[in-house]
């Protein structure tokens, strides 16, 4: 899809559809929360959330004492409600209206997040250029995380088709470039009592001589 038309596509379900009622919302992002703890992030880490929307991610780790945060989505109405929802807490993001394959940052992260943004991308040039973006803009030391649905989970999120991935698939598409620290799946309950079998995987950025 291209890029014009993803962002109206998204605009609209932002625009149209309460964050209680769409099928990612999750009031505490365990998995996503867990891999901070794994890695023992220190609270002065350069975190980046792909595709966060209004996610409540960043609300927890503005509460765990996150310092550097930043929320990148491609619809300025998800960004919007979220900074509606923080109010003056919002100051304290770093927002960030794009579409994560043409996306150019300006600083380097410790840790990258994406849960549920990477599996749109279906076109094989959009997921080279999401993944190189990764790697060039991650520090040596940084983390990368990517939670997509699995084989066993949807084919299609709000009228879209994904690409599903497995542990396997996905560190093969990514070993040119990251290696695998560690993978699972996991069981999302959406708000209409169905189930979402998704996949997280960490990687770290292949050591270069």
């Amino acid at each position: 899809m291209e890029n014009f038309k993803r962002k109206n596509h998204w605009e609209n379900i932002y625009q149209t559809t309460e964050l209680k009622d769409v099928s990612w919302f999750e009031p505490t992002p365990e998995t996503s929360l867990d891999f901070f703890k794994q890695f023992n992030v220190p609270k002065t880490a350069k975190v980046i959330d792909i595709g966060g929307g209004d996610s409540f991610l960043v609300d927890h780790l503005l509460d765990l004492g996150f310092q550097d945060i930043s929320v990148l989505d491609i619809s300025a109405s998800a960004i919007e409600r979220a900074k509606q929802r923080l109010g003056p807490k919002a100051n304290k993001i770093k927002w960030i209206v794009a579409d994560v394959v043409t996306f150019k940052p300006t600083t380097k992260f410790d840790f990258w997040h994406d849960r549920a943004a990477f599996h749109f991308l279906t076109d094989e040039q959009e997921i080279s250029n999401s993944i190189e973006t990764a790697e060039q803009y991650i520090n040596p030391t940084g983390v990368l995380v990517i939670g997509t649905f699995s084989e066993k989970g949807p084919k299609k999120c709000s009228g879209i088709e994904i690409k599903q991935y497995s542990e396997t698939s996905m560190t093969d598409r990514l070993k040119n470039l990251f290696e695998k620290i560690k993978c699972l799946t996991v069981d999302h309950k959406t708000p209409f009592d169905t189930i979402q079998n998704f996949v997280f995987c960490s990687f770290r950025k292949l050591r270069t001589t």
